[in-house]
C-alpha cells in the first residue's frame, strides 16, 4: 500500500467516505432487464465491488420519454426502477463500496429509434449532429421546463433506492452540453443567449435534483473538458461554465472527460484506443480542477494503478476513472493494495468487447476476461472432483486460456507449441504501428500460465503419436489457422507476399505497394500503416465499404485518420483477382466492373485465414476426449478464441 499512498486514500464528499480513489465511470454495459437494472448488472456490478473500487458510478439513465429509444438503456422514468437500482447498491455496498446513479439525455445526438422508426430528437436548437445524421427539433420553453421536473424526480427515484448520489452527464456533446453549447444553442427564450441563460437549463435541474435528494447524497456532474469537435465546446468555455456552477455550490465534484458524441473525431475519445497515450486527459484536467476548486474526477486510458498513483500524486485529479481497467480485471483494486501488480489482468485497449460490443448491441464483456458482463451465469465453481491429464496443442490465445483454466481446475496441463514462442496470432498484431499494447493479452496469460506451475513444452507439434505416448485423457486442439490463399491469375514476374510473411521477416515488400484486404480489419489497416511509414507509397484495396469495416468504430475512425495524414490511398467496395507484372486487377464487389492499379510493385496479401485440421482429422478414432476451440474450428477474432479456451478450460 505504501507504493499506493494517494490511491489507496479515503476521498470525503459531503458525508460520503469514498474508501480509495478508484471509480468505475458510467458506461453502458446493455445488461439492463426491461429498462431496469436486474440480477445481471447487480452481479456485474458486485464483482467491481468485491474487488475493492472506491465508487461505482451506474451507467446512464433516460429520464424524460423524449430520450426513449429501443436500446436496452436504464429508464428512471417511474417507480418500477427504485426496486433494480435497490439491488445494485446493496451489492456494492456490501462489499464496501459507493455507489452513484447516472441521468443523461442524447438530444440532437441519437437516431432515437423506437419500433423500428426514427422517432423526434429534441434539442436546444435545430442544428443537426454529424454522427447519426439527426436534425432535431427545437424543444418548446414549457419542455424543457417539463425536463428539469423530469430529472430532480428520477434523482429522487435514487435517493429512495439507497444510492449515495446522482450525476449528471453534460459531456460528450449530450443534451446538456448542447444547451451550454452557443453553437448548437441558438434560442432567443431564456435558455438561449448569454452564458448566463445557457446555463440556466442544467443549473435548474441540478437544483431539482438536490431539492428531491436532500442534503445528504453527493451530486457531481460530468463534463468534457473540451469536445474535440468543430461546433463542440472549448476549454474555455468549460471552465467558465464549471466556475459559475462552484460559485453557485450547484455541485458537489466534477468528472471531467474529454470528446463528443456528434462527430466521429470527437467521438473516439469517448472510450480511446490503444493508439492515444495512457492519462492523456488528466493534465487538461488538471486545468479545469485549479481553476474550479472542486474535488476532481478524471477518466481516460488511466488502465494500471501506477499510472493512476502518477495522476494523484500530481495533483491532476482527486480521483482516477479506472472502468476499462476493472472490466479487463475486477479484482485490480485488491491486488494493486495488496502489492500483486504482476497478478493484474491489464486492460489493452482493444474496446473490442466493452465499447464494441455495446455498437453491435449486445452485452459487455472483454476479450480477456469471458466473465465480465457475465458474471450472473458464469458463477466461480469448484476443483474438478477427478484429476486429469489434459493435452493442449496449440500455445495462441485459445490454447492459453484453455491451459489457465484447465489448470485452475485442478487438471495436470501440458501446453504443447509448435513455434518458440506462445502467443499465436497476438504476436503478429502487437508488430503493427500502435498496436504493441496488444501483446500485453499474451504477457497476461503468460504469467497465469506460470503461477499455476502448466508444463509448457515449445518447438512441440503434437500428433497422434505424441497424444498416445502420454497417455492423456483430453485434448484440446487449438492449431490456429494459417493465411489463406486466394485463387489468383499471376505472372511469374509478379511480386505477391503474405501479410503474415512480411511482419514475421520472411518476405520483404518492395517499391510501391498494394494491400488487398480481405477481413476490413486490423491486418490490412496495419500494414498499409507499416508500409507507408517505412517508405514505401501504399494503396489499400478493402473488400467493404470502407477500411476497418470489421473494426470496432472508436479504433476504426482513428485509423483512418491516421491513413488519411499518411496519405494511403483507400479502394473501397474492391476484390482482387488478378496481377500482370507491374499492374493489379480488382473487381468492384457490387458492379463487378474492373479496378485496374498500374505501377504496383508489391502486392501484400490480407486475405483472411484457414483452419488448420490436421491433428482434429489425425485423432479421428482416439479413445480419449477431443475438444476444438479457436481458429482451428473458423478463423474469427482472439476474443471467440479465449472464450472457447475458457469453456473447453471450464468444463472438465
Amino acid at each position: 500500500m505504501s507504493h499506493f499512498k494517494h490511491l489507496f486514500s479515503p476521498l470525503r464528499l459531503r458525508n460520503t467516505e469514498i474508501r480509495n480513489r478508484i471509480l468505475s465511470t458510467g458506461h453502458q454495459t446493455y445488461l439492463a432487464e426491461d429498462g431496469i437494472p436486474g440480477e445481471r448488472m447487480a452481479a456485474y456490478h458486485e464483482a467491481r465491488a468485491r474487488g475493492g473500487a472506491g465508487l461505482i458510478i451506474v451507467e446512464s439513465a433516460r429520464f424524460h420519454e423524449t430520450s426513449l429509444t429501443d436500446a436496452p438503456d436504464l429508464v428512471a422514468t417511474d417507480e418500477r426502477c427504485i426496486a433494480g437500482y435497490r439491488s445494485v447498491a446493496d451489492a456494492v455496498h456490501r462489499h464496501g463500496g459507493k455507489v452513484f446513479g447516472q441521468l443523461s439525455h442524447a438530444g440532437r445526438v441519437s437516431k432515437r429509434v423506437r419500433g423500428g422508426l426514427r422517432d423526434i430528437a429534441y434539442a436546444p436548437s435545430a442544428v443537426p449532429d454529424h454522427r447519426f445524421h439527426t436534425m432535431p427539433r427545437e424543444m418548446p420553453t414549457d419542455l424543457v421546463q417539463e425536463l428539469v421536473v423530469a430529472c430532480g424526480a428520477a434523482a429522487g427515484r435514487f435517493a429512495e433506492a439507497r444510492l449515495d448520489g446522482v450525476e449528471l452527464v453534460a459531456s460528450h456533446g449530450l443534451l446538456f452540453a448542447q444547451f451550454l453549447n452557443p453553437a448548437t444553442n441558438q434560442r432567443s427564450d431564456r435558455y438561449g443567449g448569454s452564458r448566463e441563460n445557457r446555463i440556466r437549463f442544467l443549473a435548474e435541474c441540478l437544483a431539482a435534483v438536490r431539492a428531491s435528494v436532500g442534503p445528504e447524497l453527493v451530486v457531481g456532474m460530468r463534463i468534457s473538458v473540451e469536445e474535440v469537435e468543430q461546433d463542440g465546446l472549448d476549454a474555455a468555455e468549460v471552465i467558465a461554465v464549471c466556475k459559475q456552477l462552484a460559485a453557485a455550490r450547484a455541485l458537489d465534484y466534477v468528472n471531467a472527460t474529454i470528446g463528443s458524441m456528434s462527430g466521429l473525431g470527437g467521438s473516439i475519445h469517448v472510450v480511446p484506443p490503444m493508439d492515444h497515450a495512457t492519462a492523456y486527459v488528466a493534465p487538461k484536467a488538471a486545468t479545469l480542477r485549479a481553476a474550479v476548486g472542486l474535488p476532481l474526477f478524471v477518466a481516460g486510458r488511466i488502465n494500471q494503478p501506477q499510472i493512476a498513483e502518477e495522476v494523484l500524486a500530481a495533483g491532476q485529479a482527486d480521483m482516477c476513472g479506472m472502468t476499462r481497467a476493472m472490466i479487463s480485471d475486477a479484482d485490480m483494486p485488491r491486488k494493486a493494495q495488496a502489492g500483486q501488480l504482476d497478478d493484474i489482468r491489464a486492460c489493452i485497449g482493444c474496446n473490442q468487447a466493452c465499447i464494441g460490443h455495446f455498437h453491435l448491441g449486445y452485452s459487455i464483456s472483454c476479450i480477456q476476461n469471458p466473465i465480465s458482463g457475465r458474471e450472473h451465469v458464469l458463477r466461480p465453481i469448484p476443483r474438478a472432483a477427478t484429476r486429469r491429464t489434459v493435452l493442449i496443442a496449440g500455445g495462441g490465445p485459445a490454447g492459453m486460456k484453455a491451459a489457465v483454466e484447465a489448470a485452475s481446475r485442478g487438471h495436470r496441463v501440458i501446453l504443447c507449441e509448435a513455434s518458440r514462442r506462445l502467443g499465436g496470432q497476438a504476436l503478429l498484431a502487437q508488430a503493427l504501428p500502435e498496436r504493441a499494447e496488444f501483446g500485453g493479452l499474451v504477457t497476461n496469460l503468460e504469467h497465469e500460465l506460470k503461477c499455476l506451475a502448466v508444463e509448457i513444452r515449445l518447438g512441440t507439434r503434437v500428433d497422434r503419436a505424441l497424444v498416445e505416448a502420454l497417455s492423456v485423457d483430453v485434448v484440446i486442439v487449438a492449431t490456429g489457422a494459417v493465411p489463406f490463399q486466394p485463387e489468383i491469375e499471376a505472372d511469374e514476374s509478379s511480386h505477391i507476399v503474405q501479410a503474415w510473411d512480411v511482419l514475421q521477416g520472411t518476405a520483404q515488400a518492395r517499391g510501391r505497394v498494394l494491400v488487398a484486404d480481405w477481413r476490413c480489419d486490423w491486418v490490412g489497416m496495419g500494414m498499409a500503416e507499416k508500409l507507408v511509414r517505412e517508405g514505401h507509397h501504399v494503396r489499400l484495396a478493402v473488400n467493404g465499404p470502407h477500411a476497418g469495416f470489421n473494426l470496432q468504430m472508436y479504433l476504426r475512425d482513428s485509423w483512418i485518420g491516421r491513413l488519411h495524414g499518411l496519405g494511403v490511398e483507400v479502394i473501397p467496395y474492391a476484390r482482387i483477382f488478378g496481377v500482370d507484372g507491374s499492374t493489379t486487377y480488382l473487381t468492384h464487389i457490387v458492379s463487378g466492373a474492373a479496378i485496374v492499379c498500374e505501377d504496383v510493385d508489391t502486392v501484400v496479401l490480407a486475405t483472411g485465414h484457414t483452419a488448420v485440421t490436421t491433428l482434429e482429422h489425425a485423432l479421428i478414432g482416439w479413445d480419449g476426449q477431443t475438444i476444438l476451440v479457436g481458429d482451428c474450428v473458423s478463423p474469427r477474432t482472439a476474443e471467440e478464441a479465449i472464450y472457447e479456451g475458457f469453456l473447453a478450460g471450464r468444463g472438465l
